[in-house]
């Protein structure tokens, strides 16, 4: 019988050990983790739900003062024409005042006491320049122009589930899948090209390194798998449910990546490396990331309970360490039957 080639006895591994991974990482996540997340997007949902009325509030709000001001100086004008004159003048004075305000300190409107109101994304322009209008006046002496980036970044740090939306597109929006089988399966089509794509490195890696032990030996290879890319990144960047604040997604991203590749980088030197100064710059490297630190968002908050954040962060720690056992064990049994 004809000796396999390196690259089919890797891709044969790879999706060998992928799809029986994978299929171990789905049942997990459905009995443990699909629950959790369920449970933490109804907190979600409710707080969604709940965002839009006191912002509709708001922009109602300058509106009515605006009506009840012209009432009350039509009926004014109406009892005593000697105002007629006061009324021309006022209204110059206001007009003057309220535009210098909405030029000088556009902010006001989100600076008072009420609910914070962003809708320039979608579309309400003119329900929010009639509350600078209203707002702008008073609250340019207090605050000045420089505080409208601030009180956006407020408000989006203030909202949880705001950047979660962002990021994501719109996720209450847009297609997702139905709770059930077709959730399900759409994760668990996920799981297994995550888990060929990792099935890929770890066969390489063996590859490079001429491995000839079994599923036994192997079993160190999935648990560096899962010190590189879940546990050394989740010291930093935990996993989080549904709704909650989170940093801006590309310095995350990027954090990960430089944590991840470290992380391997640390562990090589460490395991390979021949003399006690490499080993200690494997050392610096695995401390590296997280003396740094990860990026975090400017206020802490989640529309879950803190206790469903902590069950989710076990939850998926314990899953993705089965699954990176696995994933290594059975590695290790193909790439050693594929010879």
């Amino acid at each position: 019988m004809a000796k396999t080639s390196p690259f089919n006895r890797i891709v044969r591994t790879a999706v060998a050990a992928g799809l029986l991974s994978g299929l171990v990482l789905t049942g997990l996540q459905s009995l443990q983790v699909a629950p959790i997340i369920l449970q933490a997007e109804t907190y979600e949902d409710a707080q969604a739900k709940a965002d839009p009325k006191p912002a509709a509030d708001a922009v109602a709000a300058p509106q009515r003062h605006a009506d009840g001001v012209r009432e009350l100086k039509a009926e004014v004008a109406h009892e005593h024409p000697a105002a007629a004159a006061h009324e021309h003048v006022a209204s110059a004075v206001h007009e003057h005042g309220a535009a210098a305000g909405h030029a000088h300190g556009s902010v006001g409107a989100h600076a008072h006491d009420g609910p914070v109101v962003r809708d320039h994304e979608h579309g309400q322009a003119a329900s929010n320049a009639a509350a600078a209008d209203f707002a702008a006046a008073p609250a340019s002496h207090a605050h000045g122009a420089d505080t409208a980036d601030t009180a956006a970044s407020a408000t989006s740090a203030a909202q949880p589930g705001a950047e979660h939306e962002d990021e994501h597109g719109h996720e209450h929006g847009g297609w997702k899948p139905e709770n059930g089988a077709e959730r399900t399966f759409f994760s668990a089509l996920a799981n297994i090209s995550m888990a060929v794509a990792f099935g890929l490195l770890l066969s390489a890696a063996m590859t490079l390194r001429g491995v000839r032990h079994g599923w036994r030996g192997a079993l160190l290879w999935g648990a560096a798998g899962y010190a590189v890319f879940f546990l050394a990144p989740s010291l930093g960047l935990p996993p989080e449910v549904p709704g909650t604040a989170a940093a801006p997604l590309g310095a995350r991203q990027m954090w990960w990546l430089l944590t991840v590749a470290a992380t391997a980088g640390g562990l090589a030197l460490l395991a390979l490396a021949p003399r006690w100064p490499l080993k200690l710059a494997g050392v610096a490297m695995l401390l590296a990331p997280h003396l740094v630190g990860a990026p975090q968002p400017l206020v802490h908050a989640s529309a879950a309970p803190a206790e469903l954040a902590q069950s989710f962060i076990y939850a998926t720690a314990f899953a993705n360490a089965v699954f990176w056992l696995a994933l290594g064990a059975l590695s290790g049994y193909f790439f050693k039957k594929f010879n």
